[in-house]
């Protein structure tokens, strides 16, 4: 929007909206969306609307898959340290990672940012960020929104959302169905607590009193920066795994921990057992346990402890697919075997090097 001669804008800024500063950080992130540009993309003149034309000649039976999340309270860490160049990341991973699970891949994002005030450097570092994260999946970043709440928010709060849309051929649709007693459990590992649980990361920083700008020697980092690092995108590894072995489920690990996440993908006559000596969880999990005084039953059902993805392919794929996963740089494992039950995942053992 451009000021006009009317005195509108001066009054609009009165109220606390900067519509010079909103037209800034639109031409600041324009180079950082440029990156994630896909040949299906289709110009929109009024920029109104982002338009994406799907490859009808490369499916039988297309079916659209859509999922729309945002980064919780991870938000509030990031404004803490005054870093705000991969919390975008861990947007996209939210959403995207979610998308594959049914084996869809990716094919665009919008987002919407909230913020007290406009502060254009500081949304294209945002965007930066989600552009980054869209560059990993794949995916496009076809359009977005940035909204100036003042009075609503401080000046120096946001929060951000997105949505996602991907395709996956309609007889190739993955999930419980798919599952077969046998069936392996492999286990590709987390970049840390990604973006779930930072409710009680925070409420344990606050009440163990500790410095966010603090080197910890057990976390070989600053500890606002390594609660900080960004989620692990897996989108392109499960695209990728999927078309060289027989995948038959994915299981996403956010909220709620490793077991409840999985058991979501199971068919209800069956279990995945899970053993814990497969891993030894990163020091982060460790830190906050011990300075929080967490259980390991809540540490679990909160965090993902290691593990941000799981799929579930074929026994005889399993070696195959620890091969695939190595060769694009993502630790893996197999961390269990699916077994007669009634649709649970159960983790046992103790984690390797206790």
């Amino acid at each position: 929007m451009a000021a006009d001669s009317t005195g509108t804008a001066g009054a609009y800024a009165a109220a606390g909206v900067d519509i010079a500063a909103g037209e800034r950080a639109v031409d600041l992130m324009k180079r950082h969306v440029a990156r994630t540009r896909r040949p299906e993309q289709v110009p929109d003149a009024s920029g109104f609307a982002g338009l994406f034309r799907l490859d009808t000649a490369k499916y039988k039976d297309p079916v659209l898959a859509t999922s729309t999340d945002g980064v919780g309270t991870k938000v509030l860490l990031a404004q803490q340290m005054d870093r705000h160049d991969t919390i975008g990341i861990d947007l996209v991973a939210m959403v995207v990672d979610d998308l594959v699970v049914c084996g869809a891949e990716p094919l665009f994002m919008t987002d919407y940012i909230a913020c007290g005030s406009v502060v254009p450097e500081r949304i294209a570092e945002i965007v930066g960020g989600i552009a980054e994260g869209c560059h990993q999946a794949g995916c496009a970043l076809i359009g977005g929104e940035t909204a100036e709440h003042p009075g609503a928010m401080g000046p120096d709060e946001y929060d951000l959302a997105g949505a996602g849309t991907g395709v996956v051929e309609g007889d190739a649709v993955l999930g419980p169905d798919r599952i077969r007693e046998g069936d392996a459990v492999i286990a590709m590992g987390s970049s840390g607590p990604h973006s779930n649980g930072y409710s009680l990361v925070r409420h344990i920083v606050d009440r163990a009193g500790l410095d966010l700008s603090a080197h910890v020697p057990e976390l070989d980092g600053v500890l606002g920066d390594v609660l900080l690092t960004p989620t692990r995108v897996y989108a392109q590894d499960c695209v990728a795994l999927t078309g060289a072995v027989e995948v038959h489920a994915y299981a996403h690990i956010t909220g709620g921990g490793l077991a409840a996440n999985l058991s979501r993908s199971l068919p209800a006559h069956l279990d995945a057992e899970l053993d814990r000596s497969t891993w030894v969880p990163a020091p982060v999990f460790g830190y906050l346990a011990e300075k929080g005084g967490v259980s390991r039953e809540d540490m679990e059902a909160t965090f993902n402890m290691g593990v941000g993805m799981v799929a579930v392919v074929a026994a005889e794929d399993a070696g195959r697919a620890l091969e695939v996963l190595a060769g694009r740089g993502v630790p893996a494992w197999q961390l269990g075997t699916v077994t007669a039950g009634s649709g649970r995942a159960r983790l046992s053992g103790e984690h390797g090097g206790a």
